[in-house]
């Protein structure tokens, strides 16, 4: 028996399998998306698992090569690529270029003959151009490349040929990157062709970025450590830098003889003068272009530093201010550093062109030996110091090698600057007073205050001996206003016990006269004092007016402004112009003692003195002649004119008690005198 299908039946049976069929595909392809979903999810995790092991394989390196060896077997393992190495971006004469470094990650060991060794060996040999072969395609773009063997030649890919030999497929590079600067590349070798698709791009891109951080930061730490070991002027090495240097060769010096080396420390004579009158700025060009010099100096020399440690801008370091020391390595002998330091004094004798003018400095070097025998860094620095300070004492521009008993005298100094500080306090300085002997009326006129150190040990100590120490560490200003103060006191109390026409003179050093504060010490003094302007007199050495007579003029107006008398001392040993000497607002000439010395026996000297006699009366000025210590001498001296003497014939310089006693000794007609002419 036939049965019919009823029409309605067929078409709901038909629905039904439509239905089924688009429940089936939808099922299906939902569990694709959950599978591809599944799969992405995995891969984001792995790629998150990748960039947090770099991460922190980058925070806990040592150093940069470090991390990038760690990021190199990090992609290397995750990409199954058995090959990668690193580039660096460096600088070679002053353009940016390529480092071919060692740094490699490969999966399996490598016999030393094998193609993957010689594939290495040629690529830590090659130089490329920043836009030439695969890493230089990478700096180009500043983006990942792959390249397929098969399809590329060597005008592309310069290594091809050993490349191919090690069996590699295809490579692929991409960029290390700070901000927009690709500073290295990484490049990975593959034995199949794999080309990335976005997602590798963009996780390379990350791992680029991240470890660009790492070379960023150890940046900063690298310019910290520059910053910390060199001089931000010259950009040369500095103290600890030097210092560091130099205990290298100290250690390896007492292995032998033959490791010998030298320690020049460099001063610019001068300096100072040029600072002050051409301003800091100008100060700081010359500094830098001083420092060039050493540096192309000592790098003309080849045989200068033997040792690898001590190359380039360890040679040289710049102490401050105009202080330079070098270190020459292996010298062989004294006479080594010796041409080294000539070399260097022709050097900067060179005219410098600072602020549109040339200018005109010369060095003084202090050499120190490493064989005179070191157990420490700072002694020979200390050495060479001494040695350099006694160049400039001896006249500057030259050199000098210390010894032992530049060391003792150094001591001394020392020691005479500590007890220095102390002696105002502790009331150790005193006035001597010598007596200056009026020719026309053969009486004192007044009197010259002469500084003396009552030093506990030493006992008296002269004034050549220790103002010039005063100087250096400024105390001179200090001392000066006391010395002019007690003078002046000392001159009020004569003027009122025996005449009221007594004078005093002073000395006032150059560094005193050069700064700022004579004229009010002066003011100050004179209203404290209450004695006559007039009645003081200023004693100026003529080096110390002439070495800068513009300036002179302007601080002998001040004075004279004050109604205080001016003396020039030492006459005729400081060669000053005559056209400046009618300009100078100066009241007396004292004639310096090695022009009246044997006065009576030399008529050289004889007529030195007629001529300074008549040119001073000629210009207004008194005379007064120094070191008179024969009867001969004042009777010639008295015949030619002088107006006033001082010396050992009259007086010796005169405690203040004995001044008042020859002061008394003159007889009551001084004091009348006096009294007339007050009257």
């Amino acid at each position: 028996m036939t049965t019919d299908t009823h029409p309605a039946a067929s078409s709901d049976i038909a629905r039904l399998e439509r239905r089924l069929k688009r429940e089936v595909a939808a099922r299906h392809e939902a569990e694709a998306i959950a599978e591809r979903g599944l799969r992405d999810l995995f891969q984001r995790q792995q790629e998150i698992a990748l960039l947090e092991s770099i991460a922190v394989a980058a925070n806990e390196a040592k150093c940069v090569n470090d991390a990038m060896v760690r990021a190199l077997e990090a992609v290397c393992r995750y990409m199954h690529w058995p090959l990668g190495h690193l580039w660096l971006i460096g600088e070679r004469r002053q353009e940016r270029c390529f480092e071919s470094t060692k740094i490699w990650f490969d999966i399996v060991a490598r016999d030393p003959g094998c193609p993957i060794q010689h594939l290495r060996a040629v690529t830590e040999a090659s130089e490329f151009a920043l836009g030439t072969g695969l890493p230089g395609q990478v700096v180009a773009s500043a983006a990942p490349v792959w390249i397929d063997v098969a399809g590329t030649t060597k005008a592309i890919l310069l290594r091809l040929d050993e490349i191919v030999r090690a069996g590699f497929a295809s490579l692929f590079a991409f960029p290390v990157m700070i901000g927009s600067e690709v500073v290295a590349v990484l490049e990975f070798f593959s034995v199949e062709r794999q080309q990335p698709n976005e997602s590798l791009l963009r996780l390379m891109a990350q791992i680029g970025t991240q470890l660009g951080r790492v070379i960023e930061r150890r940046r900063a730490q690298d310019q910290l450590v520059h910053d910390a070991l060199h001089d931000p002027l010259t950009q040369l090495g500095n103290r600890k830098l030097f210092l560091d240097r130099l205990q290298r060769l100290l250690l390896r010096a007492m292995d032998g003889p033959d490791n010998d080396f030298a320690v020049l420390f460099v001063d610019l004579d001068r300096f100072k003068s040029i600072n002050d009158g051409l301003g800091h700025q100008s100060g700081d060009q010359l500094i830098i272009g001083a420092a060039r010099r050493l540096w192309d100096c000592l790098r003309e020399a080849d045989t200068i530093a033997r040792d690898p440690a001590l190359a380039d801008e360890r040679l040289v370091a710049r102490l401050g201010g105009d202080e330079f020391v070098i270190l020459l390595d292996s010298i062989g002998s004294a006479e080594r550093a010796v041409m080294v330091a000539e070399r260097i004094m022709a050097t900067l004798a060179e005219p410098f062109e600072v602020a549109g003018q040339r200018v005109f400095v010369t060095a003084s070097v202090g050499i120190a030996l490493s064989a005179t025998g070191y157990a420490d860094v700072e002694d020979i620095l200390r050495d060479a110091d001494i040695a350099m300070y006694q160049a400039k004492k001896s006249g500057r521009a030259r050199w000098v090698i210390f010894d032992r008993a530049m060391q003792l005298t150094a001591l001394r100094r020392l020691q005479m600057e500590a007890d220095l500080r102390d002696a105002l306090a502790q009331s150790q300085l005193v006035l001597y007073y010598q007596p200056i002997v009026s020719l026309h009326a053969d009486r004192i006129s007044g009197f010259e205050a002469l500084l003396r150190w009552q030093h506990p040990v030493r006992g008296l100590v002269p004034p050549n001996e220790f103002i010039p120490v005063a100087e250096e560490i400024g105390l001179i200003g200090q001392i000066g206003a006391w010395v002019l103060a007690q003078a002046c006191r000392q001159l009020r109390e004569w003027q009122h016990r025996f005449d009221m026409r007594l004078d005093m003179s002073v000395n006032v050093s150059a560094v005193q006269f050069n700064g700022d504060e004579l004229a009010a010490t002066v003011r100050q003094v004179l209203r404290d004092t209450g004695i006559a302007p007039s009645t003081l007199k200023l004693e100026l050495t003529e080096s110390a007016v002439m070495a800068d007579a513009e300036h002179a003029l302007v601080v002998l107006a001040h004075l004279k402004a004050l109604g205080v008398r001016i003396s020039l001392d030492d006459f005729g040993t400081g060669y000053s112009s005559l056209s400046y000497l009618r300009r100078l607002p100066i009241d007396t000439l004292k004639i310096d003692r090695s022009f009246v010395s044997q006065l009576d026996r030399l008529d050289d000297k004889r007529q030195i003195v007629d001529v300074v006699l008549m040119l001073a009366h000629a210009l207004g000025l008194d005379v007064v002649a120094e070191g008179v210590e024969t009867d001969a001498e004042q009777r010639l001296l008295r015949d030619m004119g002088s107006d006033f003497v001082q010396g050992y014939f009259y007086y010796k310089p005169l405690t203040s008690d004995a001044a008042a006693l020859a002061l008394a000794a003159q007889g009551d007609l001084l004091a009348v005198a006096g009294a007339h002419a007050i009257g």
